[in-house]
């Protein structure tokens, strides 16, 4: 009797580790579709997220960059007094300055290489005929205590077109912000709110 126990005891063991291999290998099934399933979420949700921080640092330095500026139009406009269609080339040419020299960019002229990419992303001739639209490099961004920012052709430019009889500036970047699949912008004003 205690032959016939121990046989039937190795026959149930045997039988269970059989049904162990199965389970094992069902199991190891499903646990490398769940892996990938996340492994897929994942990627996607990191992909969102690394295009928001872009599009939250390039906001940013832009908004940096408008304060800054801000600052430069506003003596300008001092500079033309309270009537600036009444002011003189004197008042005109100070005010000028104040929107060009180290630490504030570099006037856009026509012969720039720039001029067709800030005519596509809604600067007009009129704007840099007037000298009223500066690139503002690397340096000037230091200059102006933005630091560890990239401004130039590989990283695309910090673009400002002035307005200084109404106190206004408009910054633009040349490569933009993806915010969606399709949709680019490059002017702050439009990408303030998204």
């Amino acid at each position: 009797m205690k032959d016939k126990t121990i046989k039937k005891d190795i026959t149930n063991r045997n039988k269970q580790k059989q049904n162990n291999k199965g389970i094992t290998l069902l199991a190891l099934v499903i646990t490398v579709t769940v892996m990938l399933i996340i492994a897929g979420i994942t990627l996607t949700a990191g992909g969102d997220t690394i295009r928001q921080t872009n599009v939250e640092n390039i906001k940013t330095n832009m908004l940096l960059i408008e304060a800054k500026t801000k600052e430069f139009v506003e003596k300008a406009s001092h500079d033309l007094g309270v009537k600036p269609a009444e002011a003189s080339e004197e008042m005109k040419a100070k005010a000028a300055s104040e929107l060009e020299g180290e630490g504030k960019g570099t006037k856009v002229q026509s012969s720039d290489s720039l001029i067709d990419r800030l005519l596509e992303i809604g600067i007009t001739n009129e704007q840099i005929t007037q000298g009223l639209v500066v690139k503002i490099s690397t340096s000037d961004l230091d200059k102006m205590g933005i630091r560890n920012v990239k401004s130039d052709d590989n990283e695309g430019w910090y673009i400002v077109a002035y307005d200084i009889p109404n106190v206004e500036v408009k910054i633009y970047h040349t490569h933009g912000i993806k915010i969606n699949k399709d949709e680019v912008k490059y002017c702050l004003d439009d990408i303030r709110d998204s």
